[in-house]
Protein backbone atom coordinates (compact mmCIF):
# COMPACT_ATOMS: atom_id res chain seq x y z
CA UNK A 1 0.00 0.00 0.00
CA UNK A 2 2.82 2.40 0.86
CA UNK A 3 4.45 1.62 -2.49
CA UNK A 4 1.26 2.52 -4.39
CA UNK A 5 0.89 5.78 -2.50
CA UNK A 6 4.52 6.65 -3.14
CA UNK A 7 4.17 5.85 -6.84
CA UNK A 8 1.00 7.95 -7.07
CA UNK A 9 2.76 10.91 -5.44
CA UNK A 10 5.69 10.62 -7.85
CA UNK A 11 3.33 10.56 -10.86
CA UNK A 12 1.39 13.55 -9.50
CA UNK A 13 4.60 15.51 -8.92
CA UNK A 14 5.83 14.73 -12.42
CA UNK A 15 2.55 15.87 -13.94
CA UNK A 16 2.58 19.07 -11.91
CA UNK A 17 6.14 19.83 -12.96
CA UNK A 18 5.09 19.69 -16.61
CA UNK A 19 2.21 22.14 -16.20
CA UNK A 20 2.34 25.82 -17.02
CA UNK A 21 2.90 27.14 -13.51
CA UNK A 22 0.86 30.28 -14.18
CA UNK A 23 -2.18 28.32 -15.33
CA UNK A 24 -1.93 25.28 -13.05
CA UNK A 25 -5.00 26.37 -11.05
CA UNK A 26 -7.18 27.10 -14.07
CA UNK A 27 -10.03 24.69 -14.66
CA UNK A 28 -12.76 24.51 -17.26
CA UNK A 29 -13.03 23.87 -20.98
CA UNK A 30 -9.91 25.92 -21.78
CA UNK A 31 -7.46 25.01 -18.98
CA UNK A 32 -4.40 25.14 -21.21
CA UNK A 33 -5.27 28.43 -22.87
CA UNK A 34 -2.38 30.87 -22.92
CA UNK A 35 -3.28 34.32 -21.56
CA UNK A 36 -2.76 36.10 -24.89
CA UNK A 37 -5.22 38.24 -26.80
CA UNK A 38 -5.14 35.99 -29.87
CA UNK A 39 -5.95 32.85 -27.86
CA UNK A 40 -8.67 34.62 -25.84
CA UNK A 41 -10.27 35.96 -29.01
CA UNK A 42 -10.09 32.60 -30.77
CA UNK A 43 -11.15 30.35 -27.85
CA UNK A 44 -13.49 32.58 -25.81
CA UNK A 45 -14.73 35.48 -27.93
CA UNK A 46 -15.21 33.51 -31.18
CA UNK A 47 -15.90 29.93 -30.04
CA UNK A 48 -18.87 28.29 -28.37
CA UNK A 49 -17.13 25.99 -25.89
CA UNK A 50 -17.71 22.31 -25.18
CA UNK A 51 -20.05 23.16 -22.29
CA UNK A 52 -22.28 25.20 -24.61
CA UNK A 53 -21.26 28.68 -23.46
CA UNK A 54 -22.03 30.85 -26.46
CA UNK A 55 -19.26 32.74 -28.19
CA UNK A 56 -19.18 36.41 -27.17
CA UNK A 57 -19.04 37.40 -30.83
CA UNK A 58 -22.51 35.93 -31.38
CA UNK A 59 -23.84 39.27 -30.08
CA UNK A 60 -20.72 41.44 -30.25
CA UNK A 61 -20.42 41.65 -34.05
CA UNK A 62 -21.36 44.41 -36.52
CA UNK A 63 -24.83 42.88 -36.99
CA UNK A 64 -25.41 41.99 -33.35
CA UNK A 65 -27.57 43.74 -30.80
CA UNK A 66 -24.65 44.29 -28.42
CA UNK A 67 -22.70 46.10 -31.11
CA UNK A 68 -25.56 48.53 -31.67
CA UNK A 69 -25.88 49.13 -27.92
CA UNK A 70 -22.25 49.40 -26.80
CA UNK A 71 -20.21 49.54 -30.02
CA UNK A 72 -18.09 46.49 -29.23
CA UNK A 73 -17.16 44.08 -32.03
CA UNK A 74 -15.32 40.98 -30.77
CA UNK A 75 -15.56 39.17 -34.09
CA UNK A 76 -12.81 40.88 -36.05
CA UNK A 77 -9.35 42.38 -36.08
CA UNK A 78 -10.94 45.55 -34.73
CA UNK A 79 -11.68 43.83 -31.38
CA UNK A 80 -8.36 44.73 -29.74
CA UNK A 81 -8.65 48.42 -30.64
CA UNK A 82 -12.23 48.51 -29.36
CA UNK A 83 -11.27 46.93 -26.02
CA UNK A 84 -7.89 48.11 -24.79
CA UNK A 85 -7.66 51.63 -23.40
CA UNK A 86 -11.18 52.51 -24.59
CA UNK A 87 -13.78 53.94 -22.18
CA UNK A 88 -16.85 51.81 -21.67
CA UNK A 89 -20.04 53.30 -23.08
CA UNK A 90 -21.96 52.05 -20.05
CA UNK A 91 -19.46 53.32 -17.45
CA UNK A 92 -17.24 55.90 -19.21
CA UNK A 93 -15.13 56.40 -16.09
CA UNK A 94 -13.85 52.83 -16.58
CA UNK A 95 -11.82 51.54 -19.50
CA UNK A 96 -13.13 48.39 -21.13
CA UNK A 97 -9.65 46.96 -20.58
CA UNK A 98 -7.26 48.91 -18.36
CA UNK A 99 -3.83 47.40 -19.15
CA UNK A 100 -2.25 45.99 -16.00
CA UNK A 101 -5.42 46.54 -13.94
CA UNK A 102 -8.08 43.83 -14.27
CA UNK A 103 -9.88 45.04 -11.13
CA UNK A 104 -10.63 48.35 -12.86
CA UNK A 105 -11.39 46.88 -16.30
CA UNK A 106 -15.08 47.05 -17.16
CA UNK A 107 -14.79 43.86 -19.22
CA UNK A 108 -13.87 41.99 -16.02
CA UNK A 109 -16.71 43.68 -14.12
CA UNK A 110 -19.18 42.50 -16.78
CA UNK A 111 -17.97 38.89 -17.02
CA UNK A 112 -17.76 38.56 -13.22
CA UNK A 113 -21.15 40.24 -12.71
CA UNK A 114 -19.82 42.76 -10.19
CA UNK A 115 -22.01 45.32 -8.48
CA UNK A 116 -22.23 48.58 -10.39
CA UNK A 117 -22.39 47.16 -13.91
CA UNK A 118 -25.02 48.55 -16.24
CA UNK A 119 -27.32 45.88 -17.60
CA UNK A 120 -26.68 42.18 -17.26
CA UNK A 121 -23.67 40.02 -16.54
CA UNK A 122 -22.01 38.81 -19.72
CA UNK A 123 -22.39 36.72 -21.64
CA UNK A 124 -26.04 37.65 -21.60
CA UNK A 125 -26.96 34.10 -22.62
CA UNK A 126 -25.81 32.85 -19.19
CA UNK A 127 -25.99 31.02 -17.07
CA UNK A 128 -23.75 29.32 -17.97
CA UNK A 129 -21.38 32.24 -17.77
CA UNK A 130 -17.67 32.03 -18.46
CA UNK A 131 -15.93 29.58 -16.16
CA UNK A 132 -13.69 30.83 -13.39
CA UNK A 133 -10.79 29.47 -15.45
CA UNK A 134 -11.77 31.46 -18.53
CA UNK A 135 -12.16 34.60 -16.43
CA UNK A 136 -8.78 33.99 -14.79
CA UNK A 137 -7.13 33.74 -18.21
CA UNK A 138 -8.64 37.10 -19.24
CA UNK A 139 -7.55 38.63 -15.92
CA UNK A 140 -3.99 37.33 -16.40
CA UNK A 141 -3.80 38.77 -19.91
CA UNK A 142 -4.87 42.16 -18.54
CA UNK A 143 -2.40 41.86 -15.62
CA UNK A 144 0.36 41.31 -18.19
CA UNK A 145 -0.52 44.70 -19.69
CA UNK A 146 -3.08 43.45 -22.25
CA UNK A 147 -0.53 43.07 -25.05
CA UNK A 148 -1.67 42.53 -28.61
CA UNK A 149 -0.20 39.06 -28.99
Amino acid sequence: MTTRLGAALIVAAACAAGCDEQLADVAGPTPNLTPTFSSIQREIFLTTDSAGRAACANCHNPNGSAFRQVGLDLSSEAAYGLLVGVPSRERPELLRVAPGDPDNSYLVHKIEGLAGIVGLRMPRSGPSFLTSGQIQIIRRWIERGAPRD
